[in-house]
């Protein structure tokens, strides 16, 4: 059986659950479904980055969290820290192989939003304003 296939299959007894469904799925909703792990990834799609760069270019992120969700992609394999000998340290980050396989996830996520994020708004403001 595909990839896909086993991802999409439906539930064989009525006990189960879509997050249980797959063996993997929970895991990797746990590993990427979080905003600031997003961020990261597609600002790192981009290019290596320093640390100050990706603070940056992610706007609004704390110095703690930045540095866990670093932490964490690197312990996930996703992205890679190189550390310069050099006075004061200079630290890059990259995505690994594994964490460019995410780019087209990503780029599609983002191009979902661009053309339908209207679209939820509206629903939104529908939503809001009727009587429920």
């Amino acid at each position: 059986m595909l990839y896909a296939q086993k991802c999409m299959h439906k539930p064989e007894t009525p006990s189960s659950n879509v997050l249980d469904s797959h063996p993997y799925l929970r895991q990797t909703l746990d590993l990427v479904a979080d905003k600031w792990v997003v961020a990261a990834l597609y600002v790192l799609s981009r290019g290596t980055k320093r640390y100050g760069e990706l603070q940056r270019e992610i706007g609004d992120i704390s110095q703690r969290m930045l540095t866990r969700t670093l932490r964490d992609l690197e312990r996930n394999g996703l992205i890679e820290r190189k550390v310069y000998p050099v006075i004061p340290p200079m630290v890059e980050y990259s995505l690994t192989p594994l964490g460019q396989t995410l780019n087209q996830v990503l780029k599609s996520l983002c191009e979902w939003s661009t053309v339908n994020f209207q679209n939820v708004e509206a629903a939104r403001n529908k939503y809001d304003n009727a009587e429920h």
